[in-house]
């Protein structure tokens, strides 16, 4: 018996990656004026900060999820 997985997983992708690549299939085949409005909402911006001694330090954006853990 072989053990199930998902169809995401077998092409060798992993969850947060699929689920990007669906939303953006999905936004790109709507019609205007919803396809503008999903398309705003598909950017965003994430700062990352090191602590120390319970203070933060300097904020850092990140431009790739990547480098989110540095």
């Amino acid at each position: 018996m072989t053990t199930p997985t998902t169809f995401w997983r077998l092409a060798g992708m992993s969850y947060v990656q699929f689920v990007t690549r669906a939303s953006s299939t999905v936004r790109a085949g709507l019609k205007e004026p919803a396809r503008s409005k999903a398309m705003a909402q598909e950017s965003f911006t994430y700062n990352t900060s090191k602590w120390s001694a319970g203070d933060q330090g300097e904020k850092v954006a990140v431009d790739a999820l990547g480098k989110a853990g540095l």
